[in-house]
């Protein structure tokens, strides 16, 4: 990864934050609850997804600035989500476990944990967010990648709600 990597991912993420709080702000209860198309999931089931998801990704980076293994929120915990039958498990408990939530609450605890991740990944050095050896609890992979995965699950999801890319 070349320099200045740190602030090239941090772009991309504020940029790809900017167009998903853009479509999803302007969204009532009725819209994000409808079933997309060839999809069981509403809008409202992708937001919460990716809000757990976002839950691991701040774990992380947390533990990165506290110097310390990342505590993973709740069920998460519990699974390795390295392993694709775990993952698939991780996404029915997230389902099941928010159904209920209101929209109002989902969009706010996906648009603020997206914005604390984008503070604390600001706090960690370069040297630190590239070195793949540097978190022995990452596998030897560097903290950098898992931003990146933030950022291609967000794309991922992006087409069913119709956000582009630039």
């Amino acid at each position: 990864m070349s320099p200045f990597m740190k602030r090239h991912i941090l772009a991309a993420l504020r940029e790809q934050f900017e167009q998903w709080d853009a479509a999803l702000a302007r969204l009532g209860d009725r819209e994000a609850a409808a079933p997309l198309p060839s999809s069981s999931w509403t809008i409202k089931d992708i937001v919460v997804h990716l809000w757990a998801w976002q839950q691991r990704t701040i774990a992380r980076v947390e533990a990165a600035i506290a110097g310390h293994e990342p505590v993973f929120p709740e069920r998460s915990a519990e699974s390795n989500p390295d392993s694709e039958g775990s993952v698939d498990q991780i996404n029915v408990w997230i389902a099941e476990t928010h159904r209920d939530l209101p929209w109002s609450l989902a969009y706010r605890q996906w648009r603020e944990g997206y914005l604390h991740l984008l503070d604390i990944s600001d706090q960690i050095d370069e040297r630190d967010l590239l070195d793949p050896s540097r978190y022995p609890w990452l596998d030897g992979r560097p903290l950098a990648l898992i931003l990146l995965a933030t950022y291609d699950h967000h794309q991922e999801h992006g087409s069913a709600l119709g956000i582009g890319y630039s």
